[in-house]
Formats: structure tokens, sequence, C-alpha cells
């Protein structure tokens, strides 16, 4: 039969758009019975577990970092003061230990580590006050480090106790007890924890590409700062210039030089928060900026002096880990290097050279190698910064850098004076002169050393 083709034409269309109806159904159908199927998997599939791996070196690091406070740098600077003053030093490193460890319990880990809300760029808020709503499975950083919320607390907590525990190296031999305590105290709420959550927790100098791995700015540059403050506002020690103020036993100190070296692993390579292969680099990083920097500060002190002193290279490698802390995650060892001899050689002149020059008295140089040796290792950051090692160091400028220093130092250095002199009208700032010249381990708490 002939069928006219307009007619063929029009039973084609009928009947592809039957098939194409029927197909959209299908698929329908099909996405119906889909949708329940992806949400019930989407439901099942497993929260980020906690990494044992990562959890084992943070723990291990955990104590590393507060070997360095106790007994390390209580060592080190025991050794540096006169015998008079030497329980007295190191009181003050065991007593900022147990009073930082409290206080961050309470309030410091919150306003450091928490959401401030509308203030978030500049300081946290009280929700983790106390460490509520933290349990045993809470994770810090779920699905990347998956290590226990309670362990980076401790981690951190053990940065918040070595960083005020530095200051004191700035005023030793001349700060009340009861002022020490009242002073850190203050300071840490007000100055630390709120530089802590500029750069790591949140706040406006992380976002701006601010790179400090694991405190050049948070804690060498705080603290060294903050130290300069007190050497100034204390003033001189009595005597000084005119007594011989020489260490008593730098056996000690190369102890705790010692202890501090081995301690900076966990400090340096523990910021990365997990055991991988940027940790390794961190390590390598640390171990080739401090050696670098002792033998700097060794010769140049050897040419200036004559001779190279025990005090000098353990100071060159303290200023060594100083300066690589803020780039150890985004330097090479090329770098860590460089790092090394520069921050030995300008540290020896900071130390050496320009307190004399300027008359203050920083009595175991913590604004000299800490201060200095800080700065240092941020600006330098900026410039060495290598991607291959962590993508992060893409972003790297000096102009950051220094943005993150100057906002730092000014934060730093006003709030350190006026806490300063609000503890001064409290208990008064020094001892007696009798009390001073006596020794401040008969005078504050009544023990000599035999």
């Amino acid at each position: 039969m002939n069928i006219p083709s307009t007619l063929k034409s029009a039973a084609r269309t009928a009947l592809l758009g039957a098939a194409t109806l029927a197909a959209l159904g299908t698929v329908a159908a099909f996405a119906q019975e889909a949708a329940p199927a992806a949400a019930d998997a989407a439901a099942a599939a497993p929260a980020p577990a906690l990494d044992t791996g990562n959890t084992a070196w943070m723990l291990t690091s955990t104590a590393l970092v507060l070997m360095m406070t106790i007994p390390g740098l209580a060592l080190f600077y025991g050794g540096m003061v006169r015998q008079k003053n030497v329980l007295a030093t190191v009181m003050q490193s065991f007593a900022i230990t147990c009073l930082v460890s409290v206080l961050w319990f309470m309030f410091g880990y919150s306003l450091a580590f928490s959401d401030g809300g509308s203030m978030n760029a500049y300081v946290g808020g009280f929700s983790k006050a106390f460490h509520q709503g933290i349990t045993t499975e809470t994770l810090w950083a779920p699905g990347v480090a998956n290590i226990p919320e309670f362990v980076f607390s401790m981690f951190q907590m053990t940065f918040a106790i070595i960083t005020p525990a530095l200051i004191a190296g700035a005023f030793a031999e001349r700060m009340k007890f009861s002022a020490l305590l009242i002073f850190m105290g203050l300071w840490l709420l007000i100055v630390y924890a709120p530089v802590a959550h500029w750069v790591w927790g949140g706040g406006f100098l992380g976002s701006a590409g601010v790179l400090d791995f694991a405190g050049g700015t948070v804690v060498h540059i705080n603290a060294g700062v903050a130290g300069l403050v007190c050497a100034l506002v204390l003033g001189k020690r009595e005597g000084y210039g005119t007594t011989n103020m020489a260490p008593h036993n730098l056996v000690y100190s190369v102890i705790g030089a010692s202890l501090l070296w081995v301690g900076w692993f966990g400090f340096n390579a523990g910021s990365e928060l997990a055991a991988d292969g940027l940790a390794g680099a961190a390590m390598m990083n640390t171990q080739v900026a401090a050696a670098a920097a002792g033998l700097a500060w060794m010769f140049a002190e050897w040419i200036v002096a004559k001779k190279p002193s025990v005090l000098g290279i353990i100071s060159g490698a303290v200023a060594g880990l100083v300066a690589v802390t803020p780039a150890s995650g985004f330097v090479n060892p090329t770098g860590a290097f460089i790092i090394g001899i520069v921050a030995g050689v300008l540290c020896y002149i900071s130390a050496v050279k320009l307190k004399h020059m300027f008359g203050y008295d920083d009595s175991l140089d913590a604004f000299g190698v800490h201060g200095v040796g800080g700065i240092i290792g941020a600006l330098l950051t900026g410039v060495l910064a290598d991607s291959t090692i962590n993508s992060l160091g893409e972003g790297a400028s000096l102009g950051k850098q220094i943005y993150g220093i100057v906002f730092t130092i000014l934060w730093t250095a006003i709030a350190t004076f006026v806490i300063l002199y609000i503890v001064k009208a409290l208990v008064g700032l020094r001892p007696s002169t009798q009390e001073e010249v006596e020794g401040l381990d008969i005078s504050q708490h009544g023990e000599v050393v035999p």
C-alpha cells in the first residue's frame, strides 16, 4: 500500500517522541530510586578516623618541647647567672611551667584556637574555656592530621610555656618573684594568646599569608621584644658594668643548650602535625641551621675576641635554632644552611656589641638571640621559601613577612610596657638593692646552693 510521505514523516516523529518520553521516564524512575541510595551511602561514609601514626609522633613531640623548658631552658639560663641567683633562675622556668599550664587549660587555648566571632581576626573566644566541648573523640584537623584535640592543645601548651620563660632571660637576677608570676600570667593571656591566634588560629596575619611554620613570630620575636621592654623598664642590674657577672657554671648551660637542641626537633618537625616527609625536612633543616650558626658564631668570636668560647658556640647554636624555626617547613636544607650562617653572625653582633653600644642590660641575651634571630628567620623565610618543599611557599614574600613582624613588635612592645606598669603599681618590680646584692636565691626563696 502506498503511504504518503507526509504521513510517514509524522509517524516517525510520533514514534521518536514516544521513545524519548519513555526513556526520560525510565531515567526519572532510576533517579528516584538512586537518590535514597546515594543519601544512605553518604550517611554511611565513615567519619575521619584517628591517625595513630600522627598521634604517636605528636605525643613524642609534645614531650620533647616540654623538655625544652624543664630542664632545658632552666639549666641553660641557670648556668649563665651568678651562683647566688641560680635557684631563683631555675625556679622561674619551673614556676612558669606550672602557671602557664593552668592558665592555658582555663583560657589560653580558647583565646588562641577557638572562633572569636566578630573579633576572630584578632582573638578567639571563650567557647573552649576549660576545654569544654572537647572529648576523647574530638579530632584536630579532621581529614588532614586526624590527631586528638587534647594532644593538639597539649602540644600548643608547651609553646605557650616556653615563650614567657624565654623572656625571663632578659631581666635575670633582678625581678621579684611575685612580680614575675603576675606579669607572666597577664602576658600569656593579653599578648601570647592573641598573637598565636593571629598567625595559627585563623587571625589576620595567617589570612594575609604571613608564614611562620613553628613560631619565629609567635614565640621568638614575641618573647625577644617583650624581653627588651622588660630590660629597659627594670633598668640594669646592681653593679652592672663594674661587678663581675660572668656565668657561674657553663657546664649547666651546655647541658641545657643540648636539651634545647634535641627538644627543638619536636618544636619544628612536630609543627607539621603529622609523621610525613615535610616533618622530615623540618628536622633536617633544624639540624643544619643549628650546626651552621654554632660554627658561624664561634668563628666570628674567634676573629674578633681571638678565642672561641663555650658560651659562644652554644649561644650560636640556639640562635640558629631560633632563626630556622619560622622557615623549617618552608625552605630546603641549603636555605636552612644560609639562615644558620646569617643568624650566627648577626646574633653575635647583636648580643655582644649592640647592647653595650646602646647601654641596656639584656642579662642573658633574650632579645639578642630570640628577638634578632626570630626577625632574621622570619625575613629569610620570605626570601628562601621553596615551593617544592611546601606548596605554601609559592605565596611567600618579603613584604608579607615584614607586615607580620611589624604588627607583632608593635603589639608586644606596647602591651608588655602597660602590663609591667600595672604590676609595678600592684607589687613593685624589683627587690630592694640589699636583697638584689644578697642574691635572689636567699631573698626570694630562702635557699642557697651549698
